[in-house]
């Protein structure tokens, strides 16, 4: 068996995005793409005051997949089908976006009145041409239901995928391994990646090693995966724990063609999805102007208090 390395390693920076979260883009930024996932944002850590907390007000997706995972807080999320729900900290949602929905991601009521803590990771994976206009689907996944491995102080959520004989239970539309690995200090793990994958590993707490090679990484560092070999080994600083979320896939190998929230095969595709959004024909969610009045009073309350630095 032979051990994947890395290949390179990057250090996205953290930005401002849509209404004002602070974000590492992870992949989508300094790293543009790694087939078939197309973004990867790290909604870094804040703490929000009563009136702080931000949303991403209703706003389309089309032809691939969104991943949200709660590392801590709480999401309301509702869309044009009618489906809605509230997210917590250890929560995955993966909606299947296909042809089309409306989609909104606010903080709840509690969170708005009294502040509170907010971090996750929003994962976008790309849909092969022929899964691109099938019907919407989400699973909203609990922490509960989110399979855990433990070995040798190492504690592993299976979110997509199968590590050491346990499979995920959120089902997927291509191959994909995704797991949050969390290695208590001077520990070592070797996950299994399919040879054909792509893929790379993030570290999003503490400092380690990534690979056999044991190339040294921090907190926000990314590394991309070498195409050769089907283990992967981590290893946890001595004098800390590392949190590394290890992403693979089979690429899917297809045109892309991109605007915004939309994810086509041909611009003539995209043209389309515009025409339809723009149409009405991917629905509505009642209420989005108060939604949209909500994020304005947050990003301004934030403004006053200080907090809309970066």
């Amino acid at each position: 068996m032979t051990h994947r390395t890395i290949s390179k390693l990057a250090s996205p920076p953290i930005k401002r995005e849509g209404g004002g979260f602070l974000v590492r883009k992870v992949i989508g930024g300094t790293i543009s793409e790694c087939d078939p996932f197309l973004m990867l944002d790290h909604l870094v850590p804040v703490v929000y005051g009563p009136g702080e907390a931000l949303g991403a007000p209703d706003h389309p997706h089309r032809g691939f997949e969104v991943v949200s995972y709660v590392i801590d807080g709480e999401i309301k999320h509702e869309d044009s089908a009618g489906n809605k729900g509230v997210l917590k900290s250890g929560w995955v949602q993966w909606m299947t976006a296909g042809r089309g929905v409306v989609h909104s991601e606010m903080p709840t009521d509690n969170v708005i009145k009294n502040g509170g803590k907010g971090e996750g990771f929003q994962l976008w994976v790309n849909l092969p041409a022929k899964d691109k206009m099938i019907p919407p689907r989400y699973q909203d996944t609990p922490p509960d239901r989110i399979p855990v491995v433990k070995k040798d102080g190492v504690t592993v959520k299976v979110i997509a995928g199968d590590c050491l004989g346990t499979s995920a239970v959120i089902e997927t539309k291509t191959q994909i391994l995704l797991l949050d690995i969390r290695l208590s200090p001077g520990s070592t793990f070797t996950q299994t990646v399919p040879a054909s994958y792509q893929g790379f590993a993030y570290v999003w707490r503490g400092e380690g090693f990534l690979s056999n090679d044991r190339t040294p990484a921090k907190m926000g560092q990314i590394g991309i995966l070498s195409e050769n070999g089907t283990q992967f080994q981590l290893t946890a600083d001595n004098s800390q724990e590392c949190c590394v979320l290890l992403v693979a896939g089979e690429p899917i190998n297809e045109p892309i063609a991109r605007y915004g929230p939309f994810v086509m095969n041909t611009d003539e595709e995209i043209d389309q999805a515009i025409e339809d959004y723009q149409a009405g024909r991917l629905g509505a969610i009642p209420g989005k102007e108060e939604r949209m009045k909500q994020t304005k009073a947050a990003q301004a309350q934030q403004k006053k208090n200080g907090q809309w630095e970066g």
